[in-house]
């Protein structure tokens, strides 16, 4: 079935999403830039049961060279059945994925690859928050809106990565090896955790800054 007659049948059934399209990010330095291909995997995504299964969402990784021209550096599959919903790319070259089409909060909802487009790292939902968090998220049809759809961003000084979760400014500080601080402000201080589970709360520490 047409991808474009998959996203009409179920549009009724569950969230409207425009169809999955070619998409470029560039580098803050516009020094790289990465375009992501669709996949055709539909059938590995939540709401598409009985969907055609196939390849997954690929990404083309291109570096600026001497002569101002743009160069294929790599290309590798992503973690996307279809395709990412957001994706940043770093002045180093590093490209970081959020969520799925169709399925915010299901799948991996955070990747990190290499300038080669290798796998870095990769978190689920239930990686980051607990499950009781997790059930106290917005729910539709087909997402967990555990993010705010704005405010995700490479940080100053691209070595870090930064996603907003609600509208207090509560949010994770991703470091590109995808080790991670969970921050909010509580009392007029910052303050993080670095795990979901182990709820140890203690002032921010800017992220490569002594020991997490």
């Amino acid at each position: 079935m047409p991808a474009l007659a998959l996203t009409t049948l179920f549009v009724a059934q569950a969230d409207e999403w425009p169809a999955p399209v070619i998409r470029e990010a560039f580098s803050h330095s516009r020094a790289y830039f990465v375009r992501v291909v669709p996949g055709k995997s539909f059938g590995d995504t939540v709401g598409f049961s009985g969907a055609a299964k196939g390849p997954f969402a690929t990404a083309e990784f291109y570096r600026l060279e001497k002569d101002r021209s743009y160069r294929l550096a790599a290309t590798a599959p992503l973690l996307n059945p279809v395709a990412p919903i957001d994706f940043f790319v770093t002045d180093g070259g590093f490209l970081i994925t959020l969520d799925n089409w169709h399925n915010m909060g299901y799948g991996k909802v955070v990747a990190f690859y290499s300038p080669e487009g290798k796998p870095i790292r990769a978190h689920a939902l239930s990686d980051l928050f607990t499950q009781n968090e997790i059930e106290g998220f917005q729910h539709s049809v087909s997402s967990i809106w555990w993010r705010k759809s704005a405010g995700s961003y490479v940080r100053q000084g691209e070595g870090t990565f930064y996603a907003t979760v609600n509208d207090t400014g509560a949010g994770f500080v991703f470091e590109l090896s995808g080790a991670y601080q969970y921050c909010e402000t509580r009392e007029g201080r910052s303050l993080c955790r670095s795990t979901n589970q182990a709820r140890k709360w203690r002032a921010y520490r800017e992220p490569g800054v002594g020991a997490h």
